[in-house]
């Protein structure tokens, strides 16, 4: 497992960058898929259950962390190919750095997630020059947090709520959660699931895989 360390991209235009680095992966046929939430949503269990049931396509993680390596490593114990990235302190990965780390992946990979740092605000801010803003809300964070942190839901393509085998002990109202996210994003996709029973993977998946054809679609690529 390789480790890398990288720091804020210092350029005039970030967007510039994610634009570059969007059109080199459709180029080679990889959805690179930036992962925004806050700590302990479940990011690396939903990554797990992914590599776990798509066995047939190519897919690589990149876990950026302000320190340690456990989700790398987790990753890793998978099968799948995976780096860990520590951002010296920053909260959050931009363009920049997102390029250097995907530099480091096999450029074969089909799929390519980037588990960002998790918190529900940095990541939002920066376009990582991904083709797909997943985030994840886990039912013990609480329906409210759309009305909290509303620039994260406004900037995603999809919204999966995990954790929904909690539901029985939480106060968390999916229905409200749902209005809630739409009247921000209306063209968002959302996703109920729980990764440790299956509960909605499927749907999730099913929509993974839409994206990836669209993207590869009218391309050949070895």
């Amino acid at each position: 497992m390789r480790l890398i360390t990288l720091n804020a991209t210092v350029t005039a235009s970030n967007d510039r960058d994610a634009a570059a680095l969007r059109e080199k992966l459709v180029s080679r046929g990889t959805l690179l898929v930036n992962v925004m939430s806050a700590a302990g949503s479940g990011k690396t269990t939903l990554l797990s259950r992914l590599i776990r049931d798509l066995p047939d396509v190519k897919i690589g993680v990149m876990e950026a962390d302000i320190a340690s390596d456990v989700d790398a490593k987790t990753i890793e114990a998978l099968g799948a190919a995976a780096i860990q990235v520590h951002t010296s302190g920053m909260c959050h990965m931009d363009a920049g750095m997102t390029a250097a780390a995907v530099e480091a992946m096999d450029p074969s990979l089909r799929l390519l997630f980037l588990e960002n740092v998790g918190n529900l605000i940095c990541p939002a801010e920066y376009d990582t020059g991904a083709g797909l803003n997943l985030m994840l809300l886990s039912v013990p964070e609480g329906d409210d947090k759309p009305l909290k942190y509303p620039l994260m839901f406004q900037k995603s393509d999809a919204l999966v709520v995990t954790k929904t085998d909690t539901l029985s002990y939480f106060t968390f109202d999916l229905e409200k959660c749902v209005e809630r996210v739409k009247k921000l994003n209306p063209a968002i996709r959302i996703f109920p699931v729980s990764a440790k029973t299956g509960e909605g993977m499927a749907a999730l998946e099913a929509y993974l895989r839409e994206r990836l054809a669209a993207l590869t679609e009218g391309t050949d690529h070895a």
